[in-house]
């Protein structure tokens, strides 16, 4: 759910001490987004395993890495970073392989997630949830019959009021490129200097209502402040499933941004044979389909769909239907070359 060069994540580690004596000695430790599992969750892992637990949350890629290089690599026993990070994770020695003789429930998995091109054959993760970056709007102002569409933030003959843009490096940049007609990943020059270009003229705008996390930008359509944002899917599903008749997300008809968050076990986790216990354990069916129809992201598990709540099995907002996979593109570790994007979106942020 979320990108950094090689330096930009080692500058990040300088700043932040780790609190390394907080943690008791016989326990699980994870490290997750925050609203990312039922608040009994972990209670019923507990239950099942007799494993004690302790969960702590972060709001950012930016944040994890971070937290890893400060000493969380040898204080926590799982991680969840998404898709793109997860190669420069592994260059930075920040992540141990799995044990696949400990995680049988790999099994389960659906055959597009056992071999995806950021970790081939899950030598270092397990997936969690996946799902896309979208629109959640305001019915009230745009109508009912409002075809989503990223014009609203990037063309400012469609503006009608105050928009959040998400806070994320590439995932905001693949939005906005795919806008363009261009591919999340393209390094050709002069893409990118027309991305910066409209980037910049779209946060000049009057209705530009600032960068925020996905819940940050849900938050502040539900209150009102902004009648857009570009937030995770399940993020913003929470705020329809309290108001259909007012809010409702799509991805939009441009395209965007397709993610997949996995389980990983840091370098030096101290207790990694809890932490194989745990992804085995949510790999299994009914634990899978708890967590999916609780996030109302989209399960990796084939498995688990036997127990997903019927109507989010059918709803595009989380299983996006085949011609809307088309518009979405999964982003890649650009290696050395990510430095593109960062100085990008320095030069945006501070423009």
């Amino acid at each position: 759910m979320k990108k950094l060069t090689l330096t930009l994540l080692l500058v990040c580690a300088v700043f932040l001490q780790f609190p390394a004596a907080s943690f008791a000695a016989d326990e699980l430790r994870v490290l997750i987004w925050s609203e990312y599992m039922p608040d009994d969750y972990m209670d019923k892992f507990t239950k099942d395993t007799g494993i004690k637990s302790r969960v702590e949350f972060y709001e950012s890629t930016e944040e994890l890495v971070a937290k890893l290089q400060a000493g969380g690599v040898n204080q926590y026993d799982v991680v969840v970073p998404s898709d793109y990070i997860i190669n420069t994770m592994i260059k930075l020695n920040l992540l141990q392989k799995l044990d696949h003789a400990k995680l049988p429930n790999l099994a389960n998995l659906e055959e597009d997630f056992k071999n995806a091109a950021y970790d081939p054959g899950n030598v270092y993760t397990a997936p969690y949830q996946w799902g896309t970056v979208g629109m959640l709007y305001n019915k009230d102002i745009l109508g009912q019959n409002y075809v989503a569409s990223t014009s609203l933030f990037f063309d400012p003959a469609e503006r009608k009021g105050p928009v959040v843009m998400i806070d994320s490096i590439r995932e905001m940049l693949g939005i906005a490129l795919k806008y363009m007609g261009k591919s999340v990943n393209t390094l050709d020059k002069e893409e990118l200097k027309a991305l910066a270009k409209m980037m910049i003229e779209t946060k000049s705008s009057k209705y530009f209502a600032g960068f925020d996390v996905g819940t940050g930008g849900r938050s502040k359509v539900v209150a009102g402040t902004a009648i857009a944002a570009l937030v995770y899917n399940g993020d913003a599903l929470r705020a329809v499933a309290d108001a259909p008749e007012k809010f409702a997300f799509a991805n939009p008809r441009e395209g965007g941004v397709i993610w997949a968050d996995n389980m990983a076990v840091p370098a030096g986790a101290p207790h990694v044979d809890y932490a194989h216990t745990f992804i085995n354990w949510v790999l299994d069916a009914k634990n899978g389909a708890t967590l999916s129809n609780w996030t109302q992201y989209a399960t990796p598990n084939k498995a688990a769909k036997a127990f997903i709540t019927a109507g989010d099995l059918t709803n595009p907002a989380i299983y996006p239907r085949a011609e809307t996979m088309k518009t979405l593109e999964f982003i890649n570790d650009l290696g050395k070359n990510n430095r593109y994007y960062d100085e990008l979106w320095t030069m945006i942020k501070t423009r």
